[in-house]
């Protein structure tokens, strides 16, 4: 039987990813996110979407495992790139102070370098940044992820709500899946083999049963918790909680780097943009 698995959830692996402790991976986030948000080098730029691609070969997950939220990203990063040239096509040639003009539409709106540019970098932030934030997620168990986010400082209670979140992801998708394998055999389908229409449609019959199943799920979970007493301490440890070990220090030192790297280059190029037409 074909392995299922959940659209943004852990994937359990024996990979290199997989061994560093929910801690490191969160705190190489950050760095990450940090890193790629300080500003616009290209040449950094494509450092971190080599890292991120070292170390998605290195967590041994596959594309296909991911491809619903990857398609919503190249989506959501082609849009963006569309939005940003409707509206504001200058702006590139605003921020490096020339004009390359390759491909004029009208007064308004030219295609330039500068501005092919810009954008250019704007999408390597995707690949830098977002890889990464995803091998976070699929490489880290509901609990340790909780066990993380305490451990850095964010109350337990929002960690465990977290956690929770984390673990619904899945539920939710099975019993969609089974409400929606009982509704075909009452004849209501939502395959391909019916219009687009219908089968949003027909969706809507399973909406509703998922969202009450949904509630009283979280009803159960309310007052089981309720019921241990969860919240009465002011703090809680945790079962998946694992000590850092020395490849876990060398990850977090390399993230640290790489921010500082990113903070250098600030003051070499005396901004946040790299300027390769001067």
């Amino acid at each position: 039987m074909a392995e299922r698995t959940a659209v943004l959830g852990y994937i359990p692996r024996k990979s290199f990813m997989h061994s560093l402790t929910g801690t490191t991976k969160l705190i190489m986030m950050i760095n990450a996110s940090i890193a790629a948000m300080l500003g616009f080098d290209t040449r950094f730029l494509v450092l971190m979407v080599f890292v991120s691609v070292f170390l998605w070969v290195a967590s041994k997950i596959e594309l296909s495992k991911l491809k619903v939220v990857l398609w919503f990203i190249f989506i959501l990063m082609i849009l963006n790139n569309i939005m940003i040239f409707l509206f504001a096509p200058q702006y590139g040639t605003e921020i490096y102070g020339t004009t390359t003009e390759l491909w004029h539409i009208t007064d308004r709106y030219t295609f330039t370098a500068e501005q092919l540019f810009y954008q250019l970098n704007v999408t390597l932030k995707y690949f830098a940044v977002l890889p990464i934030a995803l091998l976070f997620i699929v490489t880290t168990s509901p609990s340790e992820f909780a066990s993380s986010l305490n451990r850095v400082g964010v109350s337990y209670k929002i960690s465990y709500s977290v956690s929770l979140a984390l673990r619904y992801i899945p539920d939710i998708q099975r019993e969609y899946r089974e409400i929606s394998q009982a509704q075909q055999a009452r004849g209501i389908d939502t395959s391909k083999d019916v219009s687009f229409a219908t089968r949003v449609k027909n969706s809507a019959s399973i909406m509703l049963p998922l969202l009450l199943s949904s509630l009283e799920r979280i009803e159960v979970i309310a007052t089981a918790m309720e019921l241990r007493g969860f919240g009465k301490g002011k703090k809680r440890t945790w079962y998946t909680t694992r000590p850092l070990k020395a490849r876990d220090w060398i990850a977090i030192g390399v993230s640290f780097l790489l921010l500082i790297l990113a903070a250098w280059l600030i003051s070499v190029n005396g901004g946040r943009f790299y300027n390769p037409f001067i």
